[in-house]
C-alpha cells in the first residue's frame, strides 16, 4: 500500500543552494500513459541549478520540484500502460518532480536498468544521455574517423560525450581542468585541454579540425569554436556557462558551411523523447552490457544535503554524475 505522503526537497525561493529544503507532499497520480516510480536516486543536473536561481520555469503541466531523472521500481501503472510491471525497476526521465520519494513519469520516457548498472548509477544515466545522444547522433551521418571536441569532459554531459564519441568511432577531444585529464584520457578521450594554460583552438587546428563540437560554456568559446570547426562541421550549444551574449564574424559560419545549432532537451516533444528511448534502448543501452560505457558517480548526497550537492556541482569539482537519495 502506497503511503498517502512523500518526502521531497523543496525551494524556499529562487537564490543559491541554501534555499534548498527537506518538505513533505501528497503522492502523484500517475495520469494516463505515466507510471508512477518509488524513487531510489535521483540525478542532478545543470538546468536544476538554473531552475533553483529562477531562470529555468518548468513546462506548463510540469511539477515545480527540481529532477530531471530518477532510477527506482514501479509503484504504479496510469490508464494504457503497457511494458511495464509493478515492482520492475526502471530508470526514467522526468520533467521535474525527480527530488522527491515518488514521481510520475511518461512510461515511454523510461527504459530498463542496463545490464551491468546498479540502479543508484542507472539515476544518472537519462538526462545525460537522453541529451547528447539526441543532440550528436540521433537521425545523423557521422564523419568516419572524425574529431569530436567536448568543453567541460569532466561533467556528467562532458563524460557522457567521451565515452559515446570513442563508442561510434570518433577521435574525442576535451577541455577539462589539468586535474581531470587521467579521468578524461581514461573515459577514451585522445587529448585533454587544460582550459586554464592551453589555447583549445591551435590544438584541436594541428589535429585536423573538429568536424563536431559539444560546447556547454559559450562565452568567448563561440568564435573559438568557429576558429577550431572543419569544413562542414556542427556545433552543438547545450548551455552557456560563460554568457550566452557575444559578438562574433559570422563570415567562416558562411565559408566553413558550418551549422551552428543548439537545444534544451526538456521543452522537446514526448514524442521526440520517446523516440530517442527506442534508440538509446536499441543502440546504447547495449553497450553497458560489454563495459564499452559505463556509469560514472562521483559522490552520492542524501536529500537532507541537497544544497551541499548542488554548492558542489556549482564548483565543478566533480568527475561525472553527482546523485540524491531519499532518506
Amino acid at each position: 500500500m502506497l503511503p498517502e505522503t512523500m518526502q521531497t526537497v523543496e525551494m524556499k525561493e529562487p537564490g543559491k543552494a541554501d534555499v534548498l529544503i527537506i518538505g513533505a507532499r501528497p503522492l502523484p497520480e500517475p495520469k494516463a500513459g505515466e507510471v508512477l516510480i518509488k524513487v531510489h536516486t535521483a540525478g542532478v543536473n545543470g538546468p536544476d541549478l538554473v531552475q533553483r536561481r529562477g531562470h529555468y520555469p518548468p513546462p506548463k503541466g510540469a511539477s515545480d520540484l527540481l529532477g530531471l531523472e530518477v532510477s527506482g521500481e514501479v509503484a504504479s501503472l496510469g490508464e494504457g500502460v503497457t511494458g511495464w510491471a509493478m515492482g520492475d525497476t526502471i530508470c526514467g526521465l522526468t520533467n521535474g518532480g525527480g527530488y522527491a520519494e515518488y514521481v510520475a513519469v511518461d512510461a515511454t520516457h523510461c527504459l530498463p536498468i542496463p545490464e551491468g548498472v546498479n540502479m543508484q548509477d542507472a539515476a544518472g544515466l537519462c538526462e545525460t544521455y537522453f541529451t547528447v545522444w539526441s543532440n550528436l547522433f540521433y537521425q545523423q551521418k557521422l564523419p568516419e574517423n572524425g574529431v569530436l571536441l567536448v568543453h567541460g569532459g569532466a561533467g556528467g554531459i562532458g563524460s557522457t560525450a567521451i565515452q559515446l564519441g570513442r563508442a561510434t568511432g570518433l577521435r574525442v577531444l576535451t577541455t577539462c581542468a589539468e586535474g581531470d585529464a587521467d579521468y578524461v584520457t581514461g573515459l577514451g578521450a585522445e587529448r585533454a585541454i587544460d582550459f586554464k594554460t592551453e589555447d583549445f583552438v591551435p590544438i584541436v587546428r594541428e589535429a585536423g579540425g573538429a568536424d563536431l563540437i559539444l560546447d556547454i560554456i559559450g562565452g568567448d568559446y563561440v568564435a573559438r569554436n568557429i576558429k577550431a570547426a572543419s569544413p562542414d562541421a556542427r556545433i552543438v550549444q547545450l548551455a552557456f556557462n560563460g554568457g550566452s551574449k557575444v559578438e562574433i564574424d559570422l563570415m567562416p559560419v558562411m565559408l566553413k558551411r558550418l551549422v551552428y545549432t543548439g537545444s534544451t532537451l526538456r521543452s522537446r516533444p514526448d514524442a521526440f523523447k520517446s523516440a530517442v528511448a527506442t534508440d538509446l534502448l536499441a543502440h546504447v543501452w547495449p553497450l553497458f552490457a560489454d563495459g564499452t560505457l559505463r556509469p560514472h558517480t562521483h559522490k552520492v548526497f542524501s536529500f537532507e544535503e541537497a544544497a551541499q550537492a548542488h554548492a558542489m556541482m556549482e564548483s565543478a569539482t566533480h568527475c561525472g554524475k553527482i546523485l540524491l537519495t531519499p532518506a
